[in-house]
């Protein structure tokens, strides 16, 4: 029988004492929550056992629930693109400018890397017969992997109004199957603190992610998703 639980809430139970898990449970059967992830960037690549990004090398995450993680590291030339894509992208030098361009990078990114270890034919949404097909990604491969792509924009200096938030969580399991747990990474507002969903699992390998301010992320259902930022 298929658990009722995703595989991201599950991986949050498994880092709960017995008691809170149980209320937990209990919790989300009841009703539409929100986690704020594992407490920090940090936590959430320990919880899936992934290795943290470091300067320009990250630790892809593929087959769902990031059951493979392949290490990628992009070259200078390859920040030079993004470089290059991110200033042509950027009407102005304002924090909504650089969301519209961190979303052309990360559809850049994911084309880089899709060619590199085979998830260039990754589907839009989630395909429960896919879990284990390294060339498939759910939205647990997909925040994690933003995040990644996120933290090596900022190291070289190519996000400056925003921060690298902490990959979150929604679900209301009242809906079945359209009310699923699903993650996405955040980005930060410097200046206001409004913190914005970057979400690249609604689309293929490749397409620009949905940006939308956390409150208004997954609100409904999983038809419901927000459009890619162009």
């Amino acid at each position: 029988m298929r658990s009722f639980l995703s595989r991201g809430s599950l991986a949050k139970m498994r880092n709960m004492a017995p008691r809170t898990a149980a209320l937990w449970v209990v919790g989300a059967l009841l009703g539409g929550c929100t986690y704020d992830g594992f407490g920090s960037v940090e936590n959430h690549f320990a919880s899936f056992q992934v290795p943290a990004p470091a300067g320009n090398a990250v630790h892809v995450c593929h087959a769902y629930g990031c059951q493979r993680k392949t290490k990628v590291t992009f070259s200078a030339a390859d920040v030079g693109e993004l470089s290059k894509l991110m200033a042509k992208t950027k009407k102005a030098d304002t924090p909504a400018e650089e969301r519209r361009a961190v979303a052309y990078a990360i559809g850049w990114m994911e084309v880089r890397v899709g060619a590199t270890i085979g998830t260039s034919s990754d589907r839009p949404g989630m395909d429960f017969a896919a879990s284990g097909d390294p060339t498939q990604q759910d939205c647990v491969d997909e925040a994690t992997n933003t995040t990644s792509y996120l933290n090596v924009l900022v190291h070289n200096g190519l996000i400056k109004h925003h921060t690298v938030g902490i990959p979150f969580s929604k679900e209301n399991l009242l809906r079945g199957v359209a009310g699923w747990t699903h993650w996405t990474a955040v980005l930060q507002d410097t200046s206001t603190g409004q913190r914005w969903a970057v979400d690249s699992w609604i689309y293929g390998n490749g397409e620009n992610p949905a940006v939308v301010e956390v409150e208004k992320w997954y609100i409904e259902d999983l038809a419901s998703l927000p459009k890619s930022l162009r």
